[in-house]
């Protein structure tokens, strides 16, 4: 006897909570993905037990240029040394943590919230949805991301909130392209139809049918975009456009090394090598989320 329509909606609810479940419990059977999942999981809980850690003060003038593991003569011992100014590097680089992944999740979240809004619309509903959603993404993804991001900042000032909408505006386009090919291929399975015959809205067909099951991806590719973003953040305050001082920021600690040469290496090493490890964490997550995904 066949299912009532109503059951396949629920059905397809419950095959993806257990698929959810079965890759939370595959995830560590990828040593890839376990590793990078560690690596960002170390930066997540340094950032949070910040201010109960004993650290300097991170804008704090101090003992300028002390190599990291030299005791100074107060009798203090800077574990990785300090800046030009005296500043403490290792409270620098644990409470520019903090702001790395603060902008970069919530950059990252705010550019999928408008990108899987503009996609779902535009592959489900189709017809002049499509092409002006599509027209709005090529227009936005006509123009070089780095060229994007400085008229978008010298124009509205080095914030954090325009870093976001910088980052908005470049990565929302590429994610709607994601989701609107998604869902494409989604909206002619058998359990939309079903929807669609016991007359559900559009909305609740595209938030609750179609988004859940377009998941997997997505997330593979939303740990991706972290690791660009945290890039981008970086690079931006290499460049002065980034975070407003005096808050540490790992880009603008690079920046300020380069002109003491290898005299200062250690400033220059030390966020160079975190930024490195964060986005090699998410870069590995990402492709041990993708390697579960093929295995399925």
């Amino acid at each position: 006897m066949d299912r009532p329509v109503g059951d396949q909606g629920a059905a397809a609810d419950r095959t993806g909570l257990a698929r959810a479940a079965a890759s939370i419990l595959l995830l560590r059977e990828s040593p890839i993905a376990m590793l990078g999942l560690a690596l960002v999981l170390f930066w997540v809980v340094v950032a949070l037990v910040a201010p109960l850690l004993p650290l300097h003060d991170p804008n704090l003038p101090l003992t300028p240029f002390k190599k990291p593991l030299v005791e100074a003569k107060d009798g203090a011992v800077y574990w990785l040394g300090t800046d030009h100014k005296g500043r403490d590097m290792l409270a620098r680089v644990i409470f520019g943590a903090r702001q790395v992944l603060l902008w970069a999740g919530f950059a990252t979240a705010v550019a999928y919230a408008f990108g899987i809004m503009m996609g779902v619309t535009a592959g489900y509903l189709g017809g002049w949805w499509d092409e002006v959603l599509s027209f709005v993404g090529n227009v936005l993804l006509s123009f070089p991301v780095m060229v994007l991001y400085i008229i978008i900042i010298t124009y509205l000032g080095a914030t954090g909130f325009n870093i976001v909408l910088a980052v908005t505006f470049a990565s929302a386009p590429g994610i709607m392209r994601i989701v609107r090919g998604l869902v494409l291929d989604i909206k002619t399975r058998d359990y939309i139809l079903a929807a669609e015959t016991r007359g559900e809205t559009p909305l609740y067909i595209m938030l609750v049918e179609l988004l859940p099951n377009a998941r997997g991806p997505l997330i593979v590719d939303a740990c991706l975009r972290l690791g660009y973003t945290t890039v981008t953040i970086a690079m931006l305050g290499y460049l002065g456009l980034g975070l407003p001082p005096p808050d540490p920021d790992w880009g603008k600690m690079i920046a300020e090394a380069q002109p003491l040469g290898s005299f200062a290496g250690h400033m220059a090493v030390i966020p160079a090598l975190a930024i490195s490890s964060l986005v090699l964490g998410f870069n590995l997550l990402a492709d041990g989320l993708r390697e579960i995904s093929l295995r399925d």
